[in-house]
């Protein structure tokens, strides 16, 4: 795995979970809700407010006084228990957290926002195995509650369980398709997993039931980086840039996409600001050595790359830059020393990979450049220093096109290899590429091609298998399918499809009516596409938002949950400060009225 990929692996459930609190949610005792208003209900509500505005010191003496009632019944001495040990766990206070947590499960057993929270607590804690358990028992208890279903999935991903997490997560978007912390949590496991595309999907659905998700634009960029879509990278991070102005990470990133792009002074001035918010950003010293040596100012280059290894001397890419300096400088003997560290460091990053390549090419071992190279592109598909000295050394240029027999009987369609990526293509559709990510190793399998009858005529929607999910219930068979407009020749939209395994199987509608197109996928997500408002075709590929505002419209008849940001904060209650989207997303059925304190936490 990639080190920049790595990172995002071991982090993702950090920032993606959020919890139903009862406090958070409103809930109120039995005699309030009969309109008596006791001393430990409003002591209970003061708390919940000091909570909800980071006032985690104020929120616990509340809780405490509201717990001195001697009245209070079991299982409300137990919903206080568990707000107080949120209270605490914001504090830091992790031991009495626990303690508050232990308690509140012996009073009220089956209570399952205890076992949540506890769990999250004791991922935190790094006791994995534990957290699992709570966690399990909470979606025992609430087979329908989206948080533990998405805290699950981000424990998952720390297991370095892939294919559970990513089941988990789309759990959770079938339970909430309007909550943007599960898409966003499965999209930063494609990234993992290198399915740049789907990542990108899950990532503009998240970003349109919040469209101030700084985090969603990054990690949309660097979905479209790997995809090479480097205009539209930087065009994301920049609507992170209008709401994180002070973010470096974000300098950084957009400076890779000038990079790519080879604006140089673009990348430069941005490598610096980075640097100027953060003079330890080893990946800013990164970016800026290597454009720095693209623009042939070597000691410059030779500056940054020695001081992002002051910084980090186990960065295998500050080795793997260096190296190429070395190169560019006729010192390859020295180059080659680095590339020896830096294999030893990350053998399978994209970037070593590459700067191994230039050194091989620079000895004249051509061949082994070319296959070195390709293997950069499988690890850092969007690579463009890989795709250059590919294109400089190999006239084939990586492409391979793979046996029809092989990928499926569809007339008219075959799959080429396209470097290290499948794609479908069609000789009569000569603009249309649809991008074919497996979800296991071999070889797409291409399962039909469905021309839909007068008066839509113009549209078809090809299926294909895309391998097995590995989970540790058993294998799902997954099923694509992509959505072709045949005279405007363009990809409209690639949803999962067809999904079976030890759950049922479950397939996508689709509905074709005057002036619209509805879908509805196996995970429970709606998208219409207006028929008189042409898309965006290489947005539509990569997952990007479809034309202008108001021409794709998410929806679902899930309840929408909360409107704050769950991943601002990982035990889940609002903050005053959380953002919103500013245009909550239209359902397609009302909400109906929870009628107990169970349909309020868990639907």
């Amino acid at each position: 795995m990639p080190d920049d990929l790595a990172k995002g692996w071991n982090t993702v459930g950090a920032w993606i979970r959020g919890v139903a609190i009862a406090t958070a949610l409103g809930l109120c005792s039995p005699a309030l809700a009969q309109g008596v208003a006791s001393p430990a209900s409003s002591l209970a509500d003061t708390a919940a407010g000091h909570l909800a505005r980071g006032q985690t010191n104020e929120a616990i003496n509340a809780y405490s006084a509201a717990l001195g009632d001697n009245t209070l019944t079991n299982d409300r001495r137990a919903t206080l228990l568990n707000d107080r040990g949120v209270a605490y766990a914001r504090a830091g206070q992790v031991k009495l957290a626990v303690e508050d947590f232990n308690a509140a499960a012996g009073l009220f057993p089956e209570y399952a926002a205890i076992y949540n929270n506890r769990g999250n607590l004791l991922v935190s804690l790094g006791l994995l195995k534990e957290a699992l358990k709570d966690l399990d028992r909470a979606i025992v208890l609430a087979p329908g509650y989206t948080s533990a279903f998405n805290n699950r999935a981000g424990l998952y991903v720390r297991l370095g369980q892939p294919g559970d997490a990513i089941a988990d997560y789309t759990r959770a978007v079938q339970l909430s398709p309007q909550m943007p912390a599960p898409l966003a949590g499965r999209g930063q496991v494609y990234l993992a997993m290198l399915r740049p595309h789907a990542a990108a999907r899950d990532f503009t659905r998240a970003l349109l039931a919040d469209s101030r998700f700084v985090q969603g634009y990054l990690d949309r960029a660097s979905a479209k980086l790997m995809i090479a879509n480097y205009q539209e990278a930087i065009e994301d991070v920049s609507r992170a840039a209008a709401f994180d102005v002070g973010n470096p990470e974000i300098y950084v990133l957009r400076g890779e996409g000038y990079l790519a792009l080879r604006d140089l002074p673009a990348a430069l001035k941005d490598f610096t600001q980075a640097i100027t918010l953060d003079p330890k950003n080893v990946g800013a010293y990164l970016g800026r050595g290597l454009t720095q040596a693209r623009a042939s100012t070597f000691d410059e280059a030779f500056a940054d790359l020695n001081r992002a290894i002051e910084l980090d001397p186990r960065s295998a890419r500050a080795f793997a830059y260096r190296a190429f300096v070395y190169k560019q400088t006729g010192q390859i003997g020295v180059g080659q020393k680095d590339i020896e560290t830096a294999l030893k460091l990350d053998p399978k990053s994209g970037d070593v990979l590459w700067a191994k390549a230039e050194i091989e090419e620079a000895q004249g071992q051509l061949d082994q450049a070319i296959a070195d190279a390709k293997l950069a592109r499988a690890w850092r598909p969007g690579s463009k220093d890989a795709i250059e000295l590919l294109q400089r050394i190999d006239t084939a240029g990586g492409s391979n096109r793979i046996d029809v027999a092989k990928a499926g009987e569809i007339e008219g369609w075959r799959v080429i290899r396209n470097g290290t990526q499948f794609e479908a293509i069609n000789d009569a559709l000569p603009r249309v590429a649809v991008p074919i990510e497996m979800f296991s190793d071999g070889l797409p399998k291409l399962s039909g091609w469905d021309v839909q009858p007068a008066p839509h005529e113009s549209f078809g929607i090809l299926k294909f298998a895309a391998g097995q999910l590995q989970t540790s219930r058993g294998a799902d068979d997954m099923e694509m399918a992509a959505l072709i407009d045949i005279s405007g020749q363009r990809v409209v939209t690639i949803v999962p499809n067809r999904r079976s395994g030890n759950d049922g199987s479950k397939s996508t509608s689709w509905s074709f009516e005057d002036r619209r197109i509805t879908v509805t996928s196996v995970d429970g997500l709606t998208e219409e596409f207006p028929l008189d408002a042409p898309a965006n075709v290489g947005a539509l590929a990569a997952g990007a938002a479809i034309g202008a505002a108001g021409t794709r419209r998410l929806s679902s008849g899930a309840p929408t949950g909360t409107a704050w940001a769950p991943w601002n904060d990982p035990m889940g209650l609002p903050r005053a400060n959380a953002p919103s989207s500013s245009k909550p997303i239209r359902t397609v059925q009302k909400k109906k009225k929870p009628k107990n304190i169970f349909e309020l936490l868990f639907n």
